[in-house]
């Protein structure tokens, strides 16, 4: 994957979870507020727990860092693959999200 593959698939995700987290507020009790600057995003819940997620720009990787850990993904052509673990951004996200929140949310 070459540098701009890159930053426009990353950039589709972090849109993607920015609009998600919208969505979220306007049909659950969540209160998610999301930041955006540059490479990040922080999605901060009403217990003030947060997720960070970044860019690694030179390793073509995006990392997520929540209460359960810190996580690293790369495209595998089809999706953003856990690169210890294998498992899909989204469904992590998700999972640290409803976590971190108390309700079952879910990030696609």
């Amino acid at each position: 994957m070459t540098d701009i593959e890159f930053m426009d698939r990353a950039e589709k995700l972090l849109l993607a979870i920015e609009q998600r987290c919208d969505q979220i507020n306007e049909t659950t009790d969540a209160d998610l507020d999301s930041q955006r600057s540059g490479g990040m995003v922080t999605i901060t819940f009403a217990n003030s727990s947060q997720i960070v997620i970044n860019l690694q720009k030179p390793l073509h990787e995006v990392w997520m860092a929540a209460q359960s850990g810190g996580y690293h993904y790369r495209f595998d052509g089809a999706a953003w693959q856990d690169t210890k673990g294998g498992a899909e951004f989204f469904a992590e996200l998700s999972r640290d999200a409803s976590a971190q929140s108390g309700l079952s949310l879910v990030f696609a």
